[in-house]
Order: C-alpha cells, then sequence, then structure tokens
C-alpha cells in the first residue's frame, strides 16, 4: 500500500516533467504535437491549481489524479443502476418494477419468463389469493372503472377514474412533461392533479381534466403578499377542465416543509402559472395562512366549495401525529362539515428535491397512514359522506389493490406516470438536468421529451394497468377491484407464516370512536384532540 502512495505521490511530477518537454518538442515538430503540448501544459495548470487550493485534500496531495476520484464518484448512480444493482434490488423503484411501467406505456406484452426473482419466504413478501373461481375480466376496465366524489354538500359531482395522475408541479415537471401527462389524461379519461405549482398553460392546452391543488404559497389564487385570494380562486376554478380543488396540508416526501424559489429559475410562464412577480424569490411557506385549526380547515373547504361552484374540494394529508387528524374528525363531528375527498400521502412518496432526513425519517407510511384514515372516518360514523385515495409509490396492480383493501377508493401515481413518459430514474430532478427532458426548465433538454409519442405513453400505462388491476381482480373471484377487501391480501411475517390483512390489521366497526371503543394504542391521541385547535 506504501508503494502504491509513492508512485501516486510521482504522478504530478511526470506530468510536470512531460509536459515541458513536450512543449519545447513542440516548437520543432509536426503538429501533433503541439496539440500534445497543450493538453499537457493545460494539465500542468490544474495541476498547480490543485496543490494550492483549500477545499479538497485529496487534490493537494494527488493533483491531476485525484479528479478521477470524483469522476467515477458523480457516475456512481449510473454505474450502480446499470451495471451493480440485480433486477430486484434497486430503489427507490427497481428494475423490474421501472420495466413494468415501460412495458405497459409501450402497449407491449408486460411478461416475466421464467419465474419470480422475489424471495417468496422473505418477511413482507405479500401476495392476493386468488379463486378456484375466476370471475371474467371487466371490459374497457380503464373507462369502467370510476368512483364518484361528492359528499351531500357538493353540487358538480366528478366521476373519477380509479387510476389518476398525482400531484407534480409545473416547474418541477417541464412544459413538455406537463403537456403530454395531460392529453394522455384526456385521451384516457382520468384526472391529473396539478400539484401546488398553479394551473399552467400546459395543463389548459391539454385539455384533460384537473384536480386543481392549493398548496401553502396559494399560487395562482394569491395576493400579491402571498395571502389567499377569494376571486382569483373564484375565477380559476371555474374552468370547465377544473373538476376537483384539493388543499395540500402535507406531502409524504417533506411533510412540514416549505420551499423557496429563486428569482433566478421563475421564467414568465412560472410566474403566470403561479401569479408571482418576476425578478423576486418565490417562498412557499411550511403552513397555511388562511386557517390554523380543524374547524378552520373545514370552514375553508366551505368557502372554496362555494366559490368553485359546488365541484368536490378536499385536502391532501401526510400523516404525522393521529391526534391532529382526529382533531380533524372531531371538527367534522361537531360542525357537521365534511370534505368530499382525502388524499393519503404515504411517507415513501417521491419529489424533485427534499432535506434527505424528511423523505427518510417523516411521515406514516402509505398502508399505517390510509388505515388510520380510514378507521377514524368509519370510527366517527362518517366514512360513506368521505371518499379517499392513497398516493405513495403506488404503480402498478398488487400496490392498488392493497390500497383498495385497506380503504383507499382510488390510487394516484406520480412517479410511475413520470416513468412512462421517459424518466430514466437519473435522480437529478433538483439539477435542472434531466437528461430527458421530463423534470427541467431547460428548453434543449426538453426537446427529447416528444410531446404526441409520450402523451400516448400516459395513456397506454394508464389503460394497461388498469386493465391489468381488473385482471387480478378476476382471478381473486370478485366483480371489480373496489371489492378488494383485507381478506383477499396476505403478507409473510417469518420464513413460516403468513397472515392475512385482516389478521394483521384491525379495522373499526361503524361508530366505535364515538362510542367510547377507542383501542389501547390510540386511546391517548383520540382523548388529547380537539376540534378548535391542533396544539396539544
Amino acid at each position: 500500500m506504501d508503494f502504491i502512495h509513492r508512485v501516486r505521490g510521482w504522478v504530478m511530477p511526470i506530468i510536470l516533467v512531460s509536459a515541458l518537454v513536450f512543449v519545447v518538442l513542440g516548437f520543432g515538430v509536426a503538429w501533433g504535437f503541439y496539440w500534445a503540448a497543450g493538453g499537457l501544459g493545460l494539465l500542468f495548470l490544474v495541476g498547480i491549481y490543485d496543490r494550492f487550493q483549500n477545499n479538497h485534500s485529496i487534490l493537494r496531495n494527488y493533483p491531476v489524479l485525484g479528479h478521477l476520484r470524483f469522476l467515477m464518484e458523480s457516475a456512481g448512480p449510473e454505474m450502480h443502476q446499470y451495471f451493480v444493482e440485480s433486477n430486484t434490488s434497486g430503489r427507490p423503484f427497481d428494475r423490474d418494477q421501472r420495466s413494468l411501467v415501460y412495458r405497459r406505456a409501450k402497449n407491449e406484452d408486460a411478461v416475466k419468463p421464467f419465474g419470480t426473482e422475489k424471495d417468496v419466504y422473505g418477511y413482507g413478501y405479500g401476495f392476493a389469493s386468488h379463486s378456484a373461481l375466476p370471475k371474467p375480466v371487466l371490459e374497457d376496465a380503464s373507462r369502467t372503472l370510476r368512483v364518484s366524489v361528492g359528499g351531500p354538500d357538493c353540487k358538480a359531482p366528478y366521476d373519477a377514474s380509479i387510476l389518476n395522475i398525482s400531484a407534480m408541479s409545473f416547474g418541477a415537471l417541464s412544459a413538455n412533461a406537463i403537456l403530454a401527462l395531460n392529453r394522455g389524461a384526456k385521451k384516457g379519461g382520468f384526472a391529473h392533479d396539478t400539484g401546488e405549482g398553479g394551473l399552467s398553460r400546459y395543463h389548459a392546452e391539454g385539455g384533460g381534466d384537473l384536480i386543481w391543488q392549493i398548496g401553502t404559497g396559494y399560487f395562482g389564487c394569491r395576493t400579491d403578499d402571498g395571502n389567499f385570494d377569494p376571486a382569483l380562486f373564484a375565477e380559476t376554478s371555474s374552468s370547465e377542465q377544473v373538476k376537483m380543488v384539493e388543499i395540500k396540508l402535507s406531502q409524504g416526501a417533506k411533510p412540514g416543509h416549505g420551499g423557496i424559489l429563486p428569482a433566478a429559475k421563475i421564467s414568465p410562464e412560472i410566474a403566470a402559472a403561479r401569479k408571482v412577480p418576476m425578478g423576486q424569490d418565490c417562498f412557499s411557506p411550511p403552513g397555511h395562512t388562511a386557517f390554523s385549526t380543524p374547524t378552520g380547515l373545514l370552514d375553508f373547504v366551505v368557502s372554496l366549495r362555494e366559490k368553485c361552484g359546488g365541484k368536490p374540494v378536499g385536502f391532501k394529508i401526510c400523516i404525522g401525529d393521529p391526534r391532529e387528524f382526529f382533531a380533524i374528525c372531531k371538527a367534522m363531528v361537531e360542525t357537521g362539515i365534511t370534505p368530499d375527498f382525502i388524499t393519503v400521502d404515504g411517507g415513501e412518496g417521491g419529489t424533485g428535491a427534499a432535506p434527505q432526513e424528511f423523505s427518510d425519517n417523516l411521515g406514516y407510511p402509505l398502508r399505517d397512514a390510509l388505515l388510520l384514515v380510514h378507521n377514524a372516518l368509519v370510527g366517527v360514523n362518517l366514512r360513506d359522506r368521505v371518499r379517499i385515495a392513497a398516493s405513495g409509490k403506488v404503480f402498478a396492480s398488487y400496490g392498488m389493490a392493497s390500497a383498495l383493501a385497506l380503504g383507499a377508493d382510488w390510487c394516484n401515481v406520480a412517479r410511475g406516470f413520470m416513468f412512462s413518459v421517459g424518466c430514466i430514474q437519473s435522480q437529478l430532478c433538483h439539477t435542472n438536468l434531466c437528461p430527458v427532458g421530463v423534470a427541467t426548465q431547460n428548453k434543449r433538454l426538453q426537446k427529447a421529451l416528444v410531446v404526441d409519442e409520450k402523451s400516448e405513453r400516459a395513456y397506454q400505462y394508464h389503460k394497461n394497468t388498469v386493465e391489468g388491476l381488473a385482471a387480478t381482480a378476476a382471478a381473486c373471484g370478485i366483480d371489480s377491484p373496489s371489492d378488494f377487501k383485507p381478506h383477499h391480501l396476505f403478507e409473510r411475517i417469518s420464513p413460516h407464516e403468513v397472515r392475512r390483512f385482516d389478521q394483521l390489521y384491525d379495522f373499526f366497526t361503524p361508530g366505535q370512536l364515538l362510542d367510547g371503543g377507542v383501542p389501547e394504542a390510540l386511546a391517548l391521541y383520540w382523548n388529547e384532540a380537539r376540534a378548535d385547535t391542533f396544539e396539544r
């Protein structure tokens, strides 16, 4: 090892001497030597800089050569993805998962030769129970599997697809990506959530159904000082394309985290969509200013519903403290006000950029959150008035079936649809250097994404995924995916034991929370919850 370090130490002197020799020779020999001399001269200058700079210790000890370390490190994700990881070991989506989406988006057979590569005896392996009496597969499932969204106070209910595009903002995604997704939604008859970045002209040009998300920055419906603007909201929500309105309380990838879009990144198109001025940083605060209590949230729901013409209004939440959601439920009981839907986002959800600590260690995972929300609404006798959507790394039939069995009415997918329009999981979303034009505002890189081609792929991914879900339901002996129940799904809890979902999870009976039947594990949260405050 000492010999290797000694050799490395001589690399710089050898380069310097060679550079000088070639520079001298270059004046008396063919032009080719001038190029060699120039290249080595450049290395000479780099080496001098490396030796005396203060930022990188490795370059001070190993000038020039040390740059190979940074080069290999920068190519590490690509090297790992293409040459190291197996078909089932990649994160956050493995090769098999990505390939499934790609094949469905291209309308190719999503088949797996020679058998599964999953460890079927490993902890956490899940499977559905097929039936000896399978049912016929629903015809035209991608069109017929719909969910009516709209409670008793909703005047314009919406029939949503069982699978829709989850929230992704223009600005996080490119103009071409937004346009491709929305055109695919229009062709397939499913909805596209705008994300909190406002309703852009690319959403409008696509013509597809929209779920307009209202975040803490109130982009698209804000005053000059960043507060909610009721008149501007009413104007935009009157669009025929806007079918539902979603208040974003929190998202799985970075719950409770605001953000700043620097002025340098705000283009005229982004400014127009968000209703923010050019030349100023754009702030998205961690929490809302339009309300601060559970009852205040419900009053805001009523206000938005009135101003958008009675369309369904709900909210999106990543569960953190169960007490806070119980507080919302108590507020529903006391006021009689209910949202039309609740989107439950799991902590495993994705985003273009989030602090790693937030992505890794904040928020309930989807299953636990979904079960809590479903049980709470059942426990206060309000489940029939509120629809539930599930989002958070759901992209294929088994994940969707699991969500439906635990209480969801439909599923929202973000990264799956990103894959369908060309995402390769390069994980450069935050750099503006997405190599396939999906998550970038760079005009040159966006050209890689051909809207006509990718909109067809978004459509095919939706169609084939819903049909795959319908086929799974038929194999399980049920008429529709909406009929999935906990007893249809199993999970391995040890190499020797499997349990059904209804054995793994507790499910509430109607009115159980109101009747005093609060489970011991949740009693502290329920007893502390108050309708008039989120605070303890």
